[in-house]
């Protein structure tokens, strides 16, 4: 290169570089390269053009003395094998020299276009980035054939170095302009973000200075946030609150982990529970990189808080007295219980339950029985310690845990019947609902807790045992726990178990015992329930029907005793030894005939049978009939007006029934067997038998004489003028099986009577 060309190249070089450090647009900086490298380079057709790639493609940058058309007809041209000069270099990544345009297999696609404009050669080269990142291409085209020289080489390698510097440093200005629109971008949106947030986002140095504020309205501020920023939080806040707030700022900063907490600050709005959350935050400002920062994210969880509260209080409280539940006593129990075990001190738990408290209910309503349960948690209150615990357990049922009555049996026990004592002088005073005054009392059962009987579900139990023994005694009185008597109960709740088995194994079965009129013709029969257990053999009723009462068994062992009511009478008429004036007894208890489910047992299973309803007694004791009247006739006149006849059984025992007797729509009476045991007794027995015969006989009823058992009870009820009798005399009851042979075979009974 000679010292001319060399000269204008520095010149060049020197306008270059001030244009690109200038900042100069990218299209003057290329158009003076171009120009640059036409004036210097050995060929007076030559003409340059920069492109630029985004992509895939290749964009005209410059070409300021190509003609314009053709530039823009090859603008955008996809980068490839084959693509002309530029496109094939971009592709290769290495320079790419086209002698004559016209025979290259590079330009067979856009020949015709080259020539069209007089282009005959063309020499492209890749421009790269110091990176090694393809920027784009620099091409030398002439007006006819033609191949580089050395020198025109060298040149080129100049001015592709000054295309590489412009076209990096512009692609690093877009990045850096496209990186600040993001973050504008990105603060703006987080300053949206911060105004409609309903938390409080502080930014703390590590001196506890307010730096910045964003977030939530002032009302959560202890000032206003032009008035906070620069402030310390020691100036400002409580000394208690400060400490807290710079333990945690502490702590974040040490352990450079995210602190969740909560606590409690006085606010414009009010007392406020915040959930605080707090990370370590550095070079927050540029200028004072080794000042440390942390984010302090405050949300207002008073509502959430509230709710929990409210939450918990219904878990644990009971809402009407406000008092724990049995929830929460049952873990105030385990905690008491743990500690017994580690102190060898002596608990207690106390078991109060109202002694007749349904009557306020049914008679005043349950709104009035509240008032009352209220009033007694008030009053039970105030003869606690601070220490023990009351809890309403549910419905009229109190529990008072005592953590601590003594070191040993004899002054817990004292202490316990001190207590008692004084739980039983709360009920002294009348509770008055409106103008009505009423005395109640409670039954008290009492369990010591220590050691050894330290099972919390044993405790509430034994607790419970020992308040019904309480209610044994007549109420208003308190008793400890009996382990004998829980042995009972707990043998009970195995009957209970078995019964339940039993029914679904059919070990349950009626027998059936004949009644004779006088004429010795058998009229009917009463069905009696039996248990034929597995191990135990034939087990008397009076061993599970009390328990099948209490657990509310009693109508599927009824069931079984109808079902086999109807097979007995279907089986007789198959044989014609009855007809339709034979009837069978069944016993309905109590909670049977107030149950809505006694006319759906007994209407489905006749029709299932199709039994006449008449021939099925419905046998009902006289206390049965002493509690509202009216509500008992509608229900009797419901089920005769369906055929069924009711009949009283062990009349006589009862106190209330001769007055209303002539109300009642029954059909018969039984004389008990204890008044036929004595019947041979001029003075007692005779005169009572003699009494209901005659008024059964003056109010149109039939009278039968029950657990007759000799000739001579025969003969005598004979000259009562007795419409039928039924006992031993005549037949044990029997199973089904037995009671047919018996009945096919003794029809007419009238030898063992006379």
């Amino acid at each position: 290169m000679n010292v001319a060309r060399l000269k204008k190249l520095l010149s060049h070089q020197q306008v270059i570089l001030s244009k690109i450090a200038l900042g100069a647009p990218l299209s003057e900086v290329l158009t003076e390269i171009c120009l640059a490298i036409e004036e210097i380079i050995d060929d007076k057709t030559a003409m340059c053009s920069i492109l630029s790639r985004q992509g895939k493609q290749l964009f005209h940058c410059a070409a300021p003395t190509i003609p314009q058309e053709y530039c823009d007809l090859i603008n955008g041209v996809y980068i490839g094998d084959k693509v002309g000069s530029c496109g094939t270099a971009a592709f290769t990544k290495l320079r790419t020299i086209v002698e004559d345009i016209e025979i290259s297999p590079l330009w067979d696609n856009f020949k015709d276009l080259a020539l069209r404009f007089d282009l005959r050669s063309c020499w492209s080269t890749p421009v790269f980035s110091t990176h090694g990142e393809l920027l784009g291409t620099f091409a030398i085209y002439h007006g006819r054939p033609k191949a580089p020289t050395k020198v025109d080489l060298e040149l080129i390698d100049f001015f592709v170095h000054f295309s590489s510097i412009a076209l990096e440093k512009n692609n690093e200005l877009k990045k850096t302009k496209q990186l600040l629109a993001s973050l504008q971008q990105s603060n703006e949106k987080f300053k949206a973000f911060t105004k409609v947030m309903p938390d409080l986002i502080l930014i703390l140095s590590e001196e506890g200075v307010y730096t910045d504020i964003y977030g939530t309205s002032n009302e959560l501020l202890l000032e206003s946030t032009s008035d906070l920023i620069g402030q310390n939080v020691n100036n400002l806040l409580p000394i208690k609150d400060a400490q807290m707030i710079m333990a945690v700022i502490k702590k974040t900063l040490a352990t450079n982990e995210m602190q969740i907490f909560e606590y409690e600050l006085d606010v414009p709005k009010g007392k406020v529970v915040f959930e605080g959350r707090a990370a370590a935050l550095d070079d927050y400002h540029t200028d004072n990189p080794s000042q440390r920062h942390v984010v302090w994210m405050a949300r207002d969880i008073s509502i959430r808080k509230k709710a929990e509260q409210e939450v918990h209080k219904l878990a644990f409280y009971d809402p009407l007295t406000n008092l724990p539940n049995r929830r929460l006593l049952g873990d105030k129990l385990s905690l008491c219980v743990e500690s017994i075990k580690q102190s060898n001190d002596i608990g207690a738990l106390l078991f109060l339950d109202l002694d007749n408290f349904k009557r306020i209910n049914d008679s005043l309503g349950h709104s009035a029985g509240d008032e009352v349960l209220v009033e007694l948690s008030k009053r039970l209150n105030t003869i606690i310690k601070s220490s023990d615990t009351l809890a309403r357990a549910g419905g009229d049922e109190f529990i008072i845990l005592l953590e601590h009555v003594g070191k040993n049996t004899q002054q817990a026990s004292h202490e316990c019947k001190v207590l008692a004592t004084k739980i039983q002088s709360v009920f002294h005073e009348k509770f008055e609902i409106g103008e009505l005054a009423f005395q109640v009392s409670c039954s008290i059962g009492i369990c010591l807790i220590d050691s050894v009987n330290a099972q919390t579900d044993n405790i509430l139990k034994f607790a419970d045992t020992a308040m019904y023994r309480s209610k044994n005694k007549g109420g208003n009185s308190s008793s400890f726990y009996d382990p004998a008597l829980q042995t009972l109960l707990e043998k009970q709740t195995e009957l209970e178990t078995d019964i339940v088995r039993a029914i679904a194994s059919n070990e349950f079965c009626a027998y059936f015992q004949p009644q004779v009129n006088q004429l010795g013709k058998v009229v009917g029969a009463e069905a009696l329930i039996r248990w034929n257990h597995p191990k135990k053999g034939l087990i008397a009723p009076n061993e599970f029907i009390p328990i099948a009462e209490q657990y509310g068994l009693i109508q599927s062992l009824q069931n079984v005793v109808l079902r086999d009511i109807c097979k007995l009478i279907n089986e007789l008429k198959s044989t014609n030894t009855i007809d339709n004036s034979f009837s069978v007894s069944i016993n309905i208890s109590q909670s049977q005939f107030n149950s809505s489910n006694l006319k759906k047992e007994l209407f489905s299973t006749i029709k299932e049978f199709g039994v006449e309803a008449s021939q099925i007694k419905l046998e009902i004791t006289e206390s049965m009939l002493s509690s509202d009247i009216e509500h008992t006739i509608v229900q009797m006149k419901e089920l005769i007006s369906a055929g069924f006849v009711f009949s009283i059984d062990d009349f006589g025992t009862g106190y209330s029934c001769l007055t209303y007797l002539s109300a009642f729509p029954v059909k018969e009476l039984k004389i008990d067997k204890s008044f036929i045991d004595k019947i041979l007794d001029q003075a007692k027995g005779f005169s009572i038998a003699q009494t209901i015969i005659s008024l059964g006989k003056s109010l149109n009823l039939v009278v039968v004489a029950e657990g007759v058992e000799t000739a001579a009870q025969y003969e005598v009820l004979s000259k009562m003028n007795i419409d039928s009798i039924q006992g031993y005399l005549i037949a044990k009851p029997m199973p089904k099986a037995h009671y047919l042979k018996w009945h096919n075979d003794k029809s007419d009974v009238h030898s063992l009577i006379s």
